[in-house]
């Protein structure tokens, strides 16, 4: 049957799934308190993280029976913690937080962790941690901050990880997760191949005659989605419709529409629904407001489409190119928490799926994986590998504040020890997640002083001082889960929030800052070391009428964790300049978070 993964709400219980296909073992989510009998077939399990403690009153439930079941069994962050408390250690609150990169000194290198070297870079997202192990158990590794980073009982073949070697910036995960497959006897025989046979019968069973109305926004999961409803239906029961929402990037949808009709997809329709959704969303400054107000007028104005062409409402299933962290992050699973809702997660999109409406042949595997299906089933190569860009555009990088927010100034926080950087907490907030929870707190401002300003610059801070000064902030400071590093101007200053909403004015402003981005990366040769580059447009002002331009660059194969990449000190030279040239902006940032703690976009 190959591995159970048993989903405690982690935000990458899903995630492990897809690392244990990779090995090219089946695996399979199931809720944690799945009776004993109905796991009899799997060769393990593995114990997924969550957002809960192992003494929360409300905590998820979970078939205890399990573990004396003789099966091989892994347990991560949450999980690793209720092998502790269920097998008679014990958990106590850390006195610290533990977000993004850490160093695991390896003491044992044995049962998962063969093969291991004696330290190790791995991925951190918890605050609760195991204090006492249970009987039978031995320390397998630490961090500073952890003391049982890893432990197990080889014997019954059960270990716990505090870390999640899930992600990709554990570096040895995957040899970590090789390990517990082999102590499983699992057989290798899953493939992208037979997922491409399944999806296509799936699909035919679902559609029964029917046709699919596909929302195409010309990322590749759209397009990827396009494709293998084409394929598996015919191009005569599959629509494809891209909406122009107001929120697309500078010549954004004409590029999509040459694109997509050039590269053979002629059942295309494009509409202009901009004026629509900017109605929509007047005067809404609420992130989760936006997000969902965005979502149930791509259907109003599907819809509204369906009925201008005449199309029998029966007849057309609902189609998307959804991916499993849109579902993760909008709260798909019985214990997870919502960090935020996507577009095609809003209320009426769940009423539809629970009806049967709704076809998401994407929606259990991630980006690298819709790569590889692209690459498969022949979509063309710049298609596949374009940067994504949100279903709600740069309404989620277009961020608002509503009655009210010129009240709140900066707060300092300091020199950060032997960095030299100065620090402040910024009176806005963002979306971030931390110990899959969603949080909505401050970011932090760092600031170098002298007259070097950009990373890297001799006499400046090094991007490995960016990255310890946000790990340091992000894990002691309650109030902050992003960190920013002015890049200009040179003298800092002293900023306000402006009430400010979503208008054509302040849109058009975002999209000559992104085009000026995306131009300079492209210029340079910078693009491919980058998975997406979100441009962030803050209502950060000094005068009451000025924004300022946060830049987001991150790295990412799966978009669940994410490192913030590293451009070279030409390119922030040039782009700030020509940012701060803009009628409008003032002043430009860097995001220098992860994430955890940071979501790569804003909103």
């Amino acid at each position: 049957m190959g591995i159970v993964v048993l989903d405690f709400g982690g935000q990458y219980a899903h995630l492990i799934a897809n690392r244990v296909r990779r090995h090219h073992v089946w695996a399979e989510i199931r809720p944690p308190d799945t009776p004993l009998e109905e796991l009899a077939r799997a060769d393990g399990l593995i114990l997924s993280g969550g957002p809960s403690s192992v003494y929360a009153e409300d905590r998820p439930p979970f078939e205890e029976a399990v573990l004396a079941s003789g099966k091989p069994i892994l347990g991560l962050c949450y999980g690793h913690q209720l092998l502790c408390h269920a097998l008679g250690g014990r958990v106590e609150r850390g006195e610290r937080m533990e977000y993004g990169a850490a160093s695991l000194e390896v003491t044992a290198a044995t049962g998962v962790l063969a093969g291991l070297s004696p330290r190790e870079p791995i991925w951190m997202s918890h605050r609760d941690r195991v204090e006492e192990i249970p009987p039978g158990f031995r320390v397998l590794g630490r961090t500073e901050d952890c003391p049982v980073a890893a432990m197990g009982d080889d014997g019954r073949r059960i270990y716990g990880l505090q870390f999640h070697p899930e992600v990709t910036h554990t570096d040895s995960g995957m040899r970590i997760l090789d390990n517990f497959l082999d102590l499983c006897g699992c057989e290798r025989d899953w493939t992208m191949e037979g997922f491409i046979d399944r999806s296509m019968d799936e699909l035919k069973a679902q559609a029964r005659g029917r046709k699919v109305f596909l929302l195409v926004s010309g990322g590749v999961d759209s397009t990827v989605c396009f494709l293998l409803l084409n394929r598996a239906l015919g191009t005569d029961h599959v629509l494809g419709l891209h909406i122009d929402n107001g929120f697309m990037r500078k010549g954004e949808t004409a590029a999509v529409e040459s694109l997509l009709k050039g590269s053979g997809f002629s059942n295309l329709k494009v509409v202009d629904a901009g004026a629509a959704f900017l109605a929509r969303v007047a005067g809404v400054a609420d992130p989760e407001a936006k997000r969902l107000a965005i979502g149930e007028e791509f259907i109003e104005v599907r819809d509204r489409v369906l009925a201008d062409l005449d199309l029998d409402p029966d007849q057309w299933l609902l189609g998307q190119g959804t991916l499993y962290t849109d579902t993760i992050e909008s709260g798909g699973t019985d214990h997870a928490e919502v960090i935020k809702t996507h577009h095609n997660r809003v209320g009426v999109i769940e009423r539809l799926l629970a009806e049967g409406k709704v076809v998401e042949p994407l929606s259990q595997l991630y980006k690298d994986e819709v790569r590889e299906l692209g690459e498969k089933l022949g979509v063309p190569h710049h298609l596949v590998w374009r940067h994504p860009f949100p279903g709600p555009g740069l309404a989620v990088r277009c961020l608002c504040a509503g009655p009210g927010a010129g009240h709140e100034a900066a707060e300092p926080l300091g020199t950060l020890d032997g960095s030299g950087l100065d620090a402040e907490l910024l009176p806005l907030r963002s979306v971030g997640v931390q110990g899959d929870g969603r949080t909505y707190a401050h970011p932090a401002l760092l600031t170098a002083s002298g007259a070097a300003i950009l990373p890297g610059e001799e006499g400046g801070p090094s991007w490995d001082d960016l990255e310890r000064a946000s790990t340091e902030l992000t894990n002691s400071t309650d109030r902050v889960n992003r960190v920013l590093f002015q890049l200009g101007p040179e003298r800092r200053l002293r900023q306000s929030p402006r009430e400010a909403y979503l208008t054509t004015e302040r849109l058009d402003l975002l999209r000559e800052a992104d085009a000026i981005v995306m131009e300079a990366l492209d210029r340079h040769g910078l693009m491919p070391r980058l998975t997406q580059m979100p441009t962030v447009l803050v209502p950060l002002s000094s005068d009451g009428t000025s924004e300022s331009i946060v830049l987001r660059p991150v790295t990412t194969e799966d978009f669940m964790t994410a490192r913030f990449g590293r451009l070279p000190a030409d390119f922030l030279r040039e782009v700030t300049a020509r940012l701060l040239e803009l009628q409008g902006v003032e002043a430009v940032y860097y995001d220098v978070t992860h994430k955890p703690p940071g979501t790569v976009e804003w909103e």
